[in-house]
């Protein structure tokens, strides 16, 4: 083929290809946004097949904004971390109408004498990602991450497939397809899709997925984009950003020039000029949110305004001019098939309701908590029972009671004390005086397990390598009668059992080894110790200086340690008494653990004299991890608020109440960013 006829072929080509794009854009609009297709799906298909042998044929013609690019190579080097132009804030939570008629009134005398109404949403279960457009093709695709900065998940945003890779050109949105353009919203997974994928999942024989938002949130972040674009993920868009005069200048504007521009929005959304008509739109997505077509669990409420919200700023990390109403947990009904007593590390044994598998919340759930005999006796459930389920705070699966009209002949009383031999005949259980839980007294392989999981655990000894299975692998072999055992493994036997080789049972031992002289305030934690957790263990060991010490002291002399109760002391004091404590430390001692003095913080730290209460969800680690940060810069942390705490630090998923005492009390509400930017950088 000489070069003229070639130069005319792809010349031909290409009119036909973005013709073809033009086309199956103008389909997949129609498709996705407005939800009134034109054609038949074998139509767009054919038409996407051609595209896709055109672009083979003529490979000069491919851009990256065809559809047929969707699905990229796997990404290499894991994600990299993207900046935002602006922040990514998440909202704080109410939970009644009075605290939206009080924000209500607040951000009418904030706005005054400028007039406001308010746009309110359904707030959606998913991730929360931009997508940032550059002269009106997708460039990039960030979540939310810190607010700050986030994960570059272009590969997997770009498989979704109502997120238009060119933006849509029409008259009124002309401005937004030149220069920069961002839209904020969220990628989720309907209901009925996820209902179908776990169907087809069970039908295979593969392990069902918890929840709609917990898949979302994991398909964006894997490596691989076949994997995103083989899952039905959905991308609702609720923000439009621009730097410049186009920018819209109210929610229900953006909405609007989204949907132009190829966008899916909620069409729940709506626009109210009163706190009534705002309670009244509450109260009606109480009722119909089970008929939406995915997971919500409340509402957005934002000034309309977006001069007046720009305003109105930030505090710590939310907006002021924006809320989310939190509905009351959902509730369900399931049939008891089981009541289960499980062993925790510390021997308790907690009766767990087990039953077929219901939706609640937005998740899988098939057993609940019954907390201990005493309650399962005061609610008097017994297997075979209907029940009510219920999330308390949208989390943990609850039994709310019994609905006694369907429970079924013969039901008998749950005897728990003879639950507790039959379930774990090889443990002996006691019951303390003043106590509502069962503890078992002598030692059995599932304890152990336990107590070993928990002293390697990475909030104790953080030995890599060393989670639950390996835990499980090295006892049952009989390589671990207690945690000090872990000291006295050999790579030769370790090599041996099933999931290990030589160079993982080498690395094994390796991570122990570094662990020897473990921090002092750590290894008392991983001891296991009723009633001490971190916090705790650290304020002991400040008191006390070295482990040697500590094993010394009487109650008295514990007692005299902030924080540090009756039942606290009696317990500490007990397990170092008990000559089964007194052996595992000497094996301890034996074999070369030896913990480190505890560092004295200076008192001349930044942050000496500060008192700190944290909540919500942490960027910077665990709160223990950010609590202990605080310590070793002279702070101190408190549990709860009081009147002597100076910072309240808040991060994500915050409820109302903590920070309105924080506001009584004159603490000082501050973000995470500010407690590391400020003293902990």
């Amino acid at each position: 083929m000489t070069r003229q006829r070639r130069n005319d072929l792809v010349s031909r080509a290409r009119r036909r290809a973005q013709q073809l794009r033009r086309t199956l854009a103008q389909y997949s609009y129609e498709y996705h946004t407005l939800d009134a297709p034109t054609v038949d799906d074998a139509v767009y298909d054919g038409l996407f097949a051609e595209l896709k042998q055109l672009e083979a044929d003529v490979p000069e013609i491919i851009v990256s904004s065809s559809p047929t690019q969707r699905v990229g190579n796997e990404l290499k080097g894991g994600f990299r971390k993207r900046q935002h132009s602006s922040r990514m804030l998440s909202l704080n939570d109410v939970f009644n109408v009075q605290e939206v008629v009080a924000w209500v009134q607040k951000m009418r005398e904030l706005a005054a004498p400028r007039p406001v109404d308010f746009f309110t949403d359904i707030k959606m279960d998913g991730l929360a990602c931009s997508l940032v457009y550059e002269d009106g093709e997708l460039a990039y695709a960030v979540t939310r991450g810190d607010s700050y900065q986030g994960e570059d998940v272009t590969h997997n945003v770009r498989t979704i497939r109502n997120v238009p890779l060119t933006l849509h050109e029409l008259e009124d949105t002309k401005p937004f397809c030149k220069g920069r353009t961002e839209v904020r919203g969220e990628i989720i997974i309907d209901t009925a899709d996820f209902t179908t994928l776990n169907r087809q999942r069970q039908q295979q024989g593969e392990s069902l997925f918890a929840n709609p938002r917990n898949l979302a949130a994991g398909t964006v972040r894997q490596l691989n984009p076949k994997v995103a674009a083989a899952r039905p993920l959905k991308f609702r868009a609720y923000d439009l950003l621009r730097s410049d005069a186009s920018a819209p200048d109210t929610f229900a504007q953006a909405y609007h020039l989204l949907r132009l521009l190829g966008f899916s929005c909620n069409r729940q959304a709506a626009v109210h000029q009163a706190a009534d008509e705002i309670l009244s739109y509450i109260e009606h997505w109480s009722d119909e949110r089970s008929r939406l077509p995915f997971n919500t669990d409340g509402l957005v409420i934002k000034v309309n305004q977006r001069q007046v919200y720009e305003m109105l700023g930030v505090v710590g990390k939310q907006p002021r001019a924006a809320i989310a109403y939190k509905y009351q947990a959902e509730q369900t009904t399931a049939v008891v098939r089981d009541i289960i007593l499980s062993l925790g590390r510390t021997g308790a044994a907690t009766p767990v309701a087990v039953f077929d598998a219901v939706q609640l919340a937005g998740t899988t759930v098939q057993n609940a908590s019954l907390h201990n005999a005493d309650e399962i006796a005061r609610k008097d459930v017994r297997i075979g029972d209907t029940v009510v389920v219920y999330k308390a705070g949208d989390i943990i699966p609850q039994v709310k009671e019994v609905i006694l009209s369907l429970r079924p002949e013969g039901a008998v009383p749950f005897d728990y004390e003879a639950e507790l031999a039959r379930q774990h005949p090889d443990i002996t259980f006691r019951r303390l005086p003043g106590e509502a839980v069962y503890r078992a007294i002598t030692p059995s392989s599932t304890l152990v397990q336990r107590a070993i999981e928990h002293f390697a655990s990475k909030a104790a000894l953080d030995i890599e390598g060393m989670g639950p299975r390996a835990v499980a692998a090295l006892v049952e072999a009989g390589l671990l009668q207690d945690a000090a055992d872990i000291f006295t493994l050999q790579v030769d036997d370790v090599a041996k059992l099933e999931r290990y080789g030589e160079q993982s049972a080498r690395n094994l031992i390796q991570a122990i080894d570094t662990v020897r002289q473990p921090r002092v305030e750590r290894f008392l934690f991983g001891l296991g110790i009723r009633h001490v957790g971190n916090i705790t263990a650290r304020d002991i060991m400040r008191h006390f200086g070295d482990f040697a010490a500590l094993r010394q002291a009487s109650e008295e002399e514990l007692l005299e340690i902030s924080g540090v109760g009756e039942v606290v002391a009696r317990s500490i004091y007990g397990w170092f008494a008990d000559p089964n404590s007194q052996r595992l430390l000497d094996k301890f001692e034996a074999f070369g653990v030896r913990p480190q003095q505890m560092q004295q913080e200076s008192s001349q730290g930044l942050l000496a004299g500060r008192k700190f209460v944290i909540t919500g969800t942490l960027q910077h680690g665990s709160r223990d991890e950010v609590a202990e940060l605080i310590s070793k810069a002279g702070g101190e942390f408190q549990k709860t608020i009081t009147k002597t705490t100076d910072f309240l630090v808040v991060g994500e998923r915050v409820g109302a109440s903590k920070r309105a005492k924080a506001e009584a009390y004159g603490v000082q509400i501050i973000t995470e960013e500010e407690l590391f930017a400020r003293w902990l950088k």
